[in-house]
């Protein structure tokens, strides 16, 4: 749960902290969108822009003073997803020049024997492993291996060929992938909910010409980004007073584990529904009224540091196009 990053707010007075969040929120659509206009290649520019990207969001992140382990964090509950592609991309992509010289693989009784006993023995060990991590990739490859020297019992093979241009489209998605995650925790990381609220509504404003219920739409987001480590804190809690009555989620059978979980999702629900009442009434109690129009004690004013940020964001976005069409 500690690895959930998204919607935490950590307090500070970097000057990313300090930036408007209109300003914020409208460089980090600039960046997305440079981020998923460099072509998905094995080619060197586009691998290279990728790179130079996460470089400059490293950058950024020192700057803001947040422990970039805090920040890297974000990334371990989508460390299977990533895994997932890059071995995708190895067997997909099918051009290049080989690696390595063509490996048969076994799927056979020996081969899935192993594995399996390979898998319980990952499981139990891997909460005594410091880096799991690294013993996550570790499996992975094991898994491979075992399929390359087990051909015994009835089987049957397939072709492992890893090209070079499939190494660099994998290490192309991976990079994409992470420099998003890192981007988007950036903005909650140094966004309070209330400024955030005031970015989305602002930037949605032109909506309203059009009827669109613009501040309702802004509330619900900023809220449902607010209470997400918050529910997740709740959740520990709970699974900390269950485990204190013996309930084990680790080590517990498939059909236990079915159990566990229903048995924890009654009270988050519970949680969450009283949690949205009591924060209903409280904005109730403070004139809060849908669709009513609200004013705010502070106002922001577009300062050069927003304007710097602005510029160099877009100046990203056009550097990013030039590559494209030159």
């Amino acid at each position: 749960m500690n690895n959930i990053t998204i919607g935490q707010y950590i307090s500070g007075d970097s000057w990313l902290h300090k930036l408007d969040p209109r300003i914020k929120l409208f460089s980090l659509i600039i960046l997305l969108v440079a981020t998923f206009l460099v072509p998905v290649s094995a080619k060197l520019i586009p691998i290279l822009s990728m790179t130079g990207m996460l470089v400059l969001i490293i950058i950024l992140t020192i700057s803001t003073k947040i422990p970039l382990r805090k920040v890297l964090n974000g990334l371990k509950p989508i460390v299977f997803l990533l895994t997932f592609t890059f071995v995708i991309q190895l067997f997909y992509v099918k051009s290049g020049n080989l690696v390595i010289d063509p490996i048969e693989m076994h799927i056979s009784i020996s081969s899935i024997g192993a594995i399996l006993l390979f898998i319980v023995f990952y499981n139990i060990t891997k909460k005594h492993i410091k880096f799991r991590i690294l013993y996550f990739f570790f499996a992975v490859f094991v898994i491979f291996l075992l399929q390359a020297i087990l051909p015994y019992g009835i089987s049957t093979s397939y072709t492992l060929e890893i090209y070079d241009d499939g190494l660099r489209r994998a290490g192309f998605i991976f990079l994409r992938i992470t420099n998003v995650i890192i981007l988007t925790s950036l903005l909650t990381f140094t966004t309070m909910t209330t400024d955030l609220n005031y970015g989305i509504e602002a930037l949605l404003k032109p909506l309203k010409i059009v009827k669109v219920p613009v501040d309702m739409i802004a509330m619900m987001l900023s809220l449902t980004l607010r209470y997400i480590p918050t529910l997740l804190i709740e959740t520990e809690k709970i699974m900390k007073a269950q485990a204190s009555r013996g309930v084990d989620f680790k080590e517990s059978t498939f059909k236990e584990k079915i159990s566990q979980v229903i048995s924890l999702l009654i009270p988050v629900f519970v949680i969450s529904f009283k949690r949205s009442e009591d924060l209903g009434n409280a904005m109730e109690v403070r004139g809060y009224v849908i669709g009513q129009k609200r004013t705010r004690i502070d106002e922001y004013i577009i300062s050069l540091r927003d304007i710097l940020t602005i510029i160099i964001s877009i100046m990203i976005l056009g550097a990013i196009i030039y590559t494209r069409v030159m």
